[in-house]
């Protein structure tokens, strides 16, 4: 049922903050299907020699055709490299991607850095840090 304002004419939508249940479900196609390719086909790049890659998060916009991939190489050591190598290889990515996903289009790759790894454990340090201890146990 339409809401609709004194004049007659719809009410506009209230804003939605966050992804829409059809960009996380497809996000999370994305992410699967992704973890595949890159687990079947080794990339030609000095850069990914040897490197496990983590791919924790993929955020798309609105219209599905745009994907930002989070990843994070095992051990988070040389962690820009390996982002630049995969940005240099989203063409192929995404190409083998498009034969893996059942998608009207395969969305464009971006890959970035996650950097949560990185904030949860600066706050494992600041929550270990014992004059936030004591502050946090002297709250009973």
């Amino acid at each position: 049922m339409k809401t609709h304002s004194r004049k007659g004419r719809p009410s506009p939508k209230p804003a939605r903050n966050g992804a829409s249940q059809r960009q996380l479900r497809a996000g999370e196609l994305i992410r699967h299907a992704l973890v595949q390719v890159l687990y079947e086909d080794e990339l030609q790049d000095e850069a990914m020699a040897g490197v496990s890659v983590t791919v924790t998060e993929v955020r798309l916009s609105p219209d599905l055709r745009n994907a930002t991939v989070f990843v994070e190489p095992l051990g988070g050591a040389h962690a820009e490299e390996v982002v630049k190598a995969l940005n240099r290889h989203s063409g192929f990515l995404r190409g083998r991607l498009g034969h893996a996903i059942d998608m009207r289009f395969t969305p464009d790759l971006k890959f970035v850095p996650d950097a949560s790894f990185d904030a949860a454990d600066k706050m494992s340090r600041l929550l270990a840090d014992p004059r936030v201890r004591r502050d946090v146990e002297g709250e009973d």
